[in-house]
């Protein structure tokens, strides 16, 4: 602590285990008790990360490596020890928490990291989502590589700190610190953990960081499969199946030894989540050492209500993915066999789903696309690599690395539609997940890749005219659309946004890659 510069703090709770925190959690009055024992907590008015809040040092190491632009802001030297200073000055006098442990289930990658935080939740919360360190040895001889100081009560000066609001999260790579401020929402944690391993641990070693879900089969046959997606795509759903073993469900490392996970629990969102949709998320919404954040509670029962999102649609849960039923224990697969990429495409106009060259996957890698619904209608969405926030350096930096690793391991690449089918959001109706669920599954087994395919006039991808357990009458979107002109021209306009999106690209990025686009 005093290498750190911190001065007469107060208690410092280290590595203190979940039933510890339950108690210190209670008692500081952060969170309470629901039925069947989760933690229900509140984040105040942050409840999502904002890209406008997220800075980078800029210095000589990441002056000319940094993605700079809208999701890693260049942030001052000066002003970042002003504010440290500050920071060390606040929490004077007040207790603390410490959770010491890894980021990386691969033990030849693994990168020591230390959360310091002034709340007990977001201590519980570190120790749920990062890889627990069980030997008392190794904790005491912890050496951290990466040191994350989250202090939610300390707010910034946007005009004298030079951030966008009170809120920060503030990256510095030469001091391998990160500082969290003005937010309680705790997945600030793990995104600025994992923008650090993206930027300063991983890359050197051509490890391609993922936001991904992965899984594998249950058999001795290893055949892992990695689902990248954004939110709301049905990446964790379709992640998550009693016939499959699930590695991760959201950040993973790709080295030359396989798939791994960088954390050792799951932040889920929970909204509107049945035991139906989800049974094995669910299930963990009921379990003592989850956190549930801003999940609506009854004051006089304790029992949690799932579909009520007063407050935020973004209810999470946190818990540590033993709670899995057939987790992989390592978090570690082999190399993909097949990557799938997510989009919920709310105009209804991509197929269900299709399958990708190598070059199409790169070119829908870099689009990230999917779909957010605004005043009831559907808007294009693009985030490069399905990750964009978390990511330090250019997206082409992890394109190349992925398509190296697609053709030396022969890895089939598909496109998979959660959204809607039969026309636009408002018009048409959304794909049930058990299809798409039948879809993965015919993947998986090796029966797709005999199916007969027809080539997408637009897009250029090949789409199946058969997929068993799924209508066959939806594998073509346009002919469920009424009106096919209509069905044509929003087809035309969402081409011309996909090649916008990759104009900032354009110069940098191989022919044969931006040919593979529509």
């Amino acid at each position: 602590m005093k290498n750190l510069g911190f001065r007469n703090v107060g208690n410092v709770f280290w590595n203190l285990p979940t039933g510890a925190l339950y108690e210190a959690i209670v008692n500081r009055r952060e969170g309470l008790v629901a039925h069947k024992g989760p933690i229900v907590v509140r984040t105040g008015h942050q409840t999502a990360r904002t890209r406008e809040d997220k800075f980078v040092v800029k210095d000589s190491a990441t002056d000319q490596h940094v993605w700079w632009g809208k999701e890693n802001h260049p942030f001052e030297q000066e002003r970042f020890e002003s504010l440290y200073n500050r920071l060390k000055a606040y929490l004077q006098g007040k207790d603390i928490f410490i959770q010491d442990c890894y980021a990386g289930a691969d033990p030849k990658y693994q990168v020591p990291i230390r959360i310091i935080t002034e709340n007990a939740w977001h201590s519980l919360y570190a120790r749920n989502m990062f890889i627990q360190i069980q030997d008392t040895e190794a904790l005491k001889n912890h050496v951290p590589e990466c040191t994350i100081i989250n202090v939610p009560r300390f707010h910034a000066f946007p005009e004298f700190d030079g951030t966008h609001s009170e809120a920060f999260v503030i990256v510095n790579f030469g001091k391998k610190i990160i500082l969290i401020g003005g937010t309680s929402y705790a997945g600030e944690i793990k995104r600025s953990s994992f923008t650090v391993l993206n930027f300063s641990f991983l890359s050197e070693e051509n490890i391609l960081p993922m936001h991904c879900a992965a899984n594998t089969g249950t058999g001795e046959q290893d055949d892992t499969a990695i689902f990248f997606g954004l939110s709301g795509t049905g990446k964790t759903a379709l992640s998550m199946s009693s016939d499959r073993r699930l590695i991760g469900n959201d950040e993973h490392g790709w080295s030359d030894h396989g798939v791994f996970n960088f954390e050792g629990g799951c932040y889920s969102r929970v909204a509107n989540l049945t035991s139906e949709t989800n049974p094995f998320i669910f299930r963990c919404t009921e379990r003592f050492g989850t956190i549930l954040e801003n999940v609506s509670m009854n004051m006089e029962t304790r029992r949690i209500d799932l579909s009520d999102t007063t407050l935020t649609d973004n209810t999470r849960a946190t818990y540590h993915i033993s709670q899995i039923e057939n987790s992989v224990a390592s978090g570690m697969g082999g190399h993909p066999k097949n990557i799938f990429m997510l989009t919920c495409d709310a105009s209804g106009i991509m197929p269900p789903v299709a399958r990708l060259s190598t070059e199409q996957a790169l070119y829908y890698y870099l689009s990230g696309y999917t779909s957010k619904i605004e005043s009831g209608r559907p808007t294009a969405t693009f985030d490069s690599c399905f990750g964009a926030p978390f990511q330090a350096l250019s997206p082409l930096v992890y394109a190349r690395i992925l398509g190296e690793k697609i053709a030396k391991h022969n890895v089939k690449c598909w496109l998979i539609n959660t959204g809607w089918v039969k026309g636009p959001c408002g018009v048409g109706e959304r794909i049930d997940i058990r299809l798409s669920r039948a879809v993965v599954k015919e993947i998986l087994s090796g029966r797709m890749d005999k199916a007969r395919m027809r080539k997408d006039p637009v897009f250029g991808f090949s789409v199946p005219e058969h997929c068993e357990g799924f209508p066959v009458e939806l594998l073509n979107p346009k002919q469920n659309w009424k009106n096919s002109s209509e069905y044509d021209a929003l087809a035309q306009e969402l081409a011309k946004q996909f090649k916008k999106h990759l104009e900032q690209f354009s110069s940098k990025i191989p022919v044969e890659i931006r040919k593979a686009g529509p």
